[in-house]
């Protein structure tokens, strides 16, 4: 991973009143403020409006949790988005994928994935390089997915680019409790 140089300052969320310090509270994860956040809440209006469409695409969207971060681990390499990776291997450690898998994913699609999940990585490369999911690739994804699942595939790809392009660019510093933190 490249290591950017921090470029926005951390809030101190604990200053934050009103409708910015119920804005913070909501996106505190396990208690804690996420490093994320504590840039992003420079700019609270859009944190208040982008959460809401971030919250789906992580919770609420149609994919099995497995397809997601496999999705979001994918986009995030490709990125080189040092704090998107960190933070998403500890999900998806939590969600059964192996330590195996998450270095496969580095690999690409082509590393021995079975048809399907070669399929959705595939589809994170294709709109990396293209902006387009082959024809080849929709074709795997759709013989087992529903329309509303496809446009999770996109959605959740497109999310994790744009937040990887918002965390390389800000410099966002890795949270202190994931591997790699500097102390």
């Amino acid at each position: 991973m490249i290591r950017r140089k921090q470029r926005i300052a951390l809030r101190d969320l604990a200053q934050l009143t009103g409708d910015d310090a119920d804005t913070a509270a909501k996106n505190r994860i396990g208690g804690r403020d996420l490093n994320i956040f504590r840039v992003l809440m420079n700019h609270p209006k859009l944190v208040k409006r982008w959460t809401v469409f971030a919250g789906h695409v992580l919770q609420k969207q149609t994919l099995p949790l497995r397809a997601r971060e496999l999705l979001i681990l994918r986009i995030g390499w490709l990125n080189q988005s040092e704090y998107e990776w960190a933070q998403h291997v500890e999900i998806a450690k939590r969600g059964g994928i192996t330590e195996a898998e998450i270095e496969r994913v580095k690999q690409g699609p082509g590393s021995g994935w079975n048809a399907h999940e070669a399929a959705l990585l595939q589809a994170a490369d294709d709109l990396f390089e293209s902006s387009v999911v082959s024809d080849r690739t929709w074709a795997v994804l759709q013989a087992n997915y529903s329309t509303e699942q496809m446009i999770d595939v996109v959605f959740t790809i497109g999310q994790y680019n744009l937040v990887s392009w918002a965390l390389n660019s800000f410099g966002v510093p890795l949270d202190d409790f994931l591997p790699g933190a500097q102390a």
